[in-house]
């Protein structure tokens, strides 16, 4: 059964003068296990341990990727993974240095590719008279002055930060293994060690992975589709580099650096309106609302016309004297 699938992997020809890959394919045989079995426990992918076997360290992406496939595989047979490593390093130090091909790809930073200055200058005039248009348009059709005074509303207060959800996956320990799928196919990423060489350059397609170096010092990823990358550590998924699709550069991903991301403290939350600042704003609307008090005003007596004749009153008779009384015949 074993030699069934072995033959259906199409196991690599056997180099005789490569002793690492002698170590790891005999201690395999004797295990009675295949390709198939070390690739599901190493996550490595079948045609990268048919090369490990074959004792073609050098064809690997890189010398740092051939020494952390081959101390990944030790590690999965039970062997001495500072003996392997040891001779995995003393063959590549031997072997001719070998190039492999890259695709030419669109890389983030890569001046060779980037637009002309003359594009970059017509592009951002064009850039600036759209957000002028735009900014005027706005302007004519929601300027200030149109609609009614804004009715102050109360800010609702933020939750608590104890109501925040909590990561969808513990933090794995540091030093964990990195297992990087793509979930789309046309994914492009760089690998490479901070200040150090490349370690993997190319297009995934779609299910398509590769792992980490755990010997690897700082690595880091270029890619323009972070959203499309599913990350494992020590396989349990973790949170993506990006919900969307956006450029990365020079992006940590080491087991530790992955996990100090789960570990972020949330953004404290925003403090609530004051209520003196909605008292003002309600008062105007208030006093509109209220009935108006009518104050009669003064009567006015209009002046006399200069011309006018004043007016006739009742005639006043004089009374008539009251008769003399006749003299005493004494008197006269």
């Amino acid at each position: 059964m074993e030699s069934e699938q072995d033959s259906t992997s199409g196991e690599a020809p056997r180099a005789a003068d490569s002793r690492a890959a002698a170590l790891l394919r005999d201690a395999r045989e004797e295990q009675g296990l295949s390709l198939a079995d070390i690739a599901a426990r190493t996550r490595i992918p079948i045609r990268q341990l048919k090369v490990i076997e074959s004792g073609a360290f050098a064809s690997l992406p890189s010398r740092t990727y051939a020494i952390g496939f081959a101390r990944t595989y030790a590690r999965a047979l039970d062997l001495d993974e500072d003996k392997v490593m040891a001779a995995v390093r003393a063959e590549l130090d031997d072997a001719p240095e070998q190039r492999t091909p890259t695709t030419a790809t669109m890389e983030p930073g890569d001046p060779a590719k980037l637009p002309s200055k003359g594009l970059a200058w017509a592009g951002a005039i064009a850039g600036l008279l759209l957000a002028a248009g735009l900014f005027a348009w706005f302007s004519n059709h929601f300027g200030a002055g149109r609609g009614a005074p804004p009715l102050a509303v109360e800010a609702e207060p933020a939750p608590p930060a104890e109501e925040a959800e909590e990561p969808v996956a513990a933090p794995a320990a540091e030093g964990g293994e990195v297992v990087i799928t793509a979930l789309a196919d046309g994914i492009w990423v760089r690998l490479f060690e901070q200040g150090g060489e490349r370690l993997l350059e190319k297009t995934l397609a779609k299910g398509e992975s590769f792992t980490v170096p755990s010997t690897a010092a700082d690595p880091r990823i270029n890619t323009a589709r972070p959203d499309a990358l599913a990350i494992t550590i020590d396989g349990k998924p973790t949170a993506p580099l990006a919900q969307r699709s956006v450029v990365l550069a020079s992006e940590p991903v080491s087991a530790a650096a992955l996990s100090a991301r789960l570990l972020a403290p949330a953004a404290p939350a925003a403090p609530a309106t004051s209520a003196p600042a909605a008292t003002r704003t309600t008062a105007p609307v208030a006093a509109e609302n209220a009935p108006a008090v009518v104050r009669p005003a003064p009567a006015r007596t209009p002046p006399a016309e200069p011309d006018a004749q004043p007016a006739a009153g009742p005639e006043v008779v004089p009374a008539p004297a009251p008769p003399r009384a006749a003299p005493a015949d004494g008197d006269e």
